[in-house]
């Protein structure tokens, strides 16, 4: 293997790996990789860190997610380097292709928060559910309480016992002795709040 020239680099995420080998060309760094060698890891990052990065962001829109699918991408090419076959193509190409998974990840994830967001709303309305139902709609309920728990009391409260109780508004100001305005005050400012929570959004 030729000499290598060591340097160090600071990344998008601190100073996560250096030195980084920058003289090593992709089938010698490729070599490494697969022989579990941590330089060809830091060199991989420093070579297509930036690549990732761009297509997630792209993909995503959002900074932070792509942030973390590109440490979840090199924590996957290290994971799964003996998955990795030259002779199938690039390791450029392999590491793209792991990047669109993992950006697919991305999206079904947040498509799940959004999903639950919705079952937030529509229990409110009361919706009819089915047996078949029930499974989900357990699991949405332990996701859901912990979101809740973060609200301001008036407004847990009151989706407490819409999501929980199949409570109406008018119900809930029976229960709570508040005013029905109130009551949907509360609830349509807590219920905005949880959607913010469960898709992701940072309130502040």
């Amino acid at each position: 293997m030729r000499a290598q020239t060591i340097s160090r680099t600071t990344t998008p995420h601190g100073d996560l790996w250096a030195p980084v080998e920058e003289s090593l060309a992709d089938e010698e760094l490729a070599a490494g990789l697969r022989d579990g060698q941590e330089a060809c890891l830091e060199a991989a990052y420093h070579r297509w860190g930036t690549l990732v990065h761009t297509l997630a962001y792209r993909s995503l829109g959002d900074a932070r997610e792509a942030e973390d699918v590109t440490q979840q991408v090199f924590l996957a090419v290290w994971r799964g380097r003996d998955g990795y076959d030259p002779a199938r193509g690039a390791l450029a190409g392999w590491i793209v292709g792991i990047t669109r998974r993992k950006i697919a990840d991305a999206l079904r994830a947040r498509t799940r928060r959004s999903d639950l967001a919705s079952a937030a709303e529509a229990q409110l309305s009361l919706a009819p559910t089915t047996a078949d139902d029930a499974p989900q709609r357990t699991l949405d309920r332990v996701v859901v309480s912990h979101e809740l728990a973060q609200l301001p009391a008036t407004q847990r409260r009151v989706l407490e016992l819409a999501f929980f109780s199949d409570l109406t508004h008018t119900q809930i100001a029976q229960v709570t002795g508040w005013p029905l305005g109130t009551v949907k005050s509360h609830s349509k400012r807590g219920l905005h709040r949880l959607r913010l929570r469960l898709v992701g959004t940072d309130l502040g």
